[in-house]
């Protein structure tokens, strides 16, 4: 019996680590909550940043990019490398993950206790007591009249979709830095065109782009 117990446990070691995924290197900044190491693209998990295309207004009332903000912190907080670890993926076949800098800090706690980035508890409740910290103190999206971005990105999703081609509002655009689609809530989107005859196309999920072979713009 003793050694039956024995295996069983060596069997669920092997089967937790054989599930867990790790990537390590210098990232490349999609945006405030997601970026790309050594060609996998990691979504931070636990925490929503706000999109590039999102403005909000602080106290003076004067526009803020809080998307822009956030990812300039990403840019701070891997330049020097990072660790991301998890143990799924996403529909978009993204890593989602806790990522540790080079210094040993937890990227995503950064992000939520800094107020760059919302407590994303659809997926996880591991930020929470960090987001109230940032909130209590007034930081980052905290001190600005804003919407979650989840809201923002439904809300932009809607518009577009009622104005595009067949219900389908990604925007497939053909560049010198290839092949990239643009989202309803990306900053770029509306001075984004298609050109059909270019082969420029219309896809209806982020999905479809990127099992075209389609990528999300990189900062």
């Amino acid at each position: 019996m003793k050694n039956l117990a024995y295996f069983l446990l060596l069997a669920i070691f092997l089967s937790l680590t054989a599930s867990a995924h790790e990537v390590s290197g210098v990232a490349k900044v999609i945006d405030g909550d997601t970026i790309e190491v050594r060609g996998t693209v990691v979504r931070l998990l636990g925490i929503d940043a706000a999109e590039t295309g999102q403005r909000c207004v602080n106290s003076s009332k004067k526009i803020v990019r809080p998307g822009d903000i956030a990812s300039d912190r990403m840019e701070s907080l891997v330049k020097e490398g990072v660790t991301c670890s998890g143990t799924e993926y996403d529909a978009y076949n993204r890593l989602l993950a806790n990522c540790t800098t080079a210094a040993g800090e937890n990227v995503n706690r950064i992000m939520v206790v800094e107020g760059l980035a919302w407590a994303f508890i659809k997926f996880s409740n591991q930020f929470v007591s960090e987001e109230k910290i940032a909130q209590s103190s007034q930081l980052g999206v905290w001190q600005l009249s804003c919407e979650e971005p989840w809201v923002f990105r439904e809300k932009r999703w809607k518009v577009a979709e009622q104005k595009s081609p067949y219900g389908c509002p990604i925007k497939g655009n053909i560049s010198n830095n290839g092949h990239i689609y643009h989202t309803p809530w990306s900053r770029h989107y509306n001075v984004t065109s298609v050109n059909l005859s270019r082969g420029e196309r219309w896809f209806c999920s982020e999905k479809e782009a990127l099992d075209a072979g389609w990528r999300a713009p990189i900062r």
